[in-house]
């Protein structure tokens, strides 16, 4: 039976662009435009070209903040997916008590990232945090991990990733019970071993899941802020503090022009990778497909 819609089809789509419209594209043009100003967020901007960005460029601090976000993201992406992966393989054999501990892995994702940041910190003080004390009984000397910059980044990065793998595992998780059981069985007919099974029938037919944990894994971790906000504000000093911070940080500075261009350089910091990630696995996928 055919019903004619009268071609009203075509407008069916039009709230969903003009909602796309108002609160992604022209906020977008809007801090493009504010970005070339020098404005407090009260007085009327003032156009000052190219300046905000040459500033940033100008900026050890910023500079060392996009150092820090690149960081981080170079540990948390990895082991996102490494960890869900692992997780997701693990859980998806059958065993007694199995929906509890996927229930308890992905439990940690709920919590707010702010919250999770505080109770960790509060979990490794010196001398009185429950996790720092254990280390003490088991005769490890952990020692003051927030006041070096390289071991508060490290525990930042793997704070993240106990609180998100369970996120990345469930995504994996429907991509692995998607996949049909008669490719298994017909590997098992064959004789192909696990590690043959898991590279030529899981892994490209887990190929739309990982392609969507990579990717958002990655936005994630370069846009980092409550995580770090709250389990070491930044410190010691400016070393765990991340351009996201930054941003905020320079907004309530009175410097609301100059956040707005660094707002900007963060997007484009953001974009790059994704592209090339992108692009990236296409072609991989491409080399499973021939």
């Amino acid at each position: 039976m055919n019903i004619n819609t009268g071609g009203w089809h075509k407008y069916m789509a039009l709230p969903a662009f003009f909602l796309f419209g108002i609160f992604f594209l022209f906020p977008l043009f809007r801090g493009m435009v504010l970005s070339f100003t020098a404005w407090d967020g009260f007085s009327t901007p003032e156009f000052i070209g190219f300046r905000n960005f040459i500033n940033f460029f100008s900026d050890r601090r910023a500079l060392n903040d996009v150092k820090t976000t690149l960081l981080f993201a170079l540990g948390s992406a990895p082991l996102l997916n490494i960890c869900g992966l692992a997780l997701a393989l693990l859980l998806n054999n059958s065993f007694k008590g199995r929906d509890g501990v996927r229930s308890l892995v992905y439990l940690p994702a709920v919590i707010s990232p702010m919250i999770m940041g505080s109770v960790w910190y509060l979990l490794l003080q010196p001398e009185r945090g429950l996790f720092y004390i254990w280390l003490e009984r088991i005769s490890v000397e952990p020692g003051n991990w927030m006041l070096a910059s390289r071991s508060a980044l490290t525990m930042v990065v793997l704070v993240n990733v106990w609180q998100f793998a369970g996120m990345t595992m469930i995504i994996y998780l429907a991509g692995l019970q998607a996949i049909p059981c008669e490719l298994y069985e017909a590997a098992a007919v064959e004789g192909a071993g696990r590690l043959n099974v898991f590279r030529y029938i899981t892994l490209p037919q887990l190929f739309p899941a990982v392609r969507i944990n990579i990717i958002t894994n990655i936005i994630g971790s370069l846009s980092v802020f409550e995580i770090i906000l709250a389990l070491t504000d930044g410190g010691p000093g400016y070393a765990t503090e991340s351009l996201s911070i930054y941003i905020m940080r320079m907004c309530y500075g009175n410097k609301t022009g100059y956040s707005t261009a660094v707002a900007i350089i963060l997007f484009l910091i953001i974009l790059g990778p994704v592209l090339i990630t992108m692009k990236g696995l296409n072609r991989v996928e491409g080399s499973y497909e021939a």
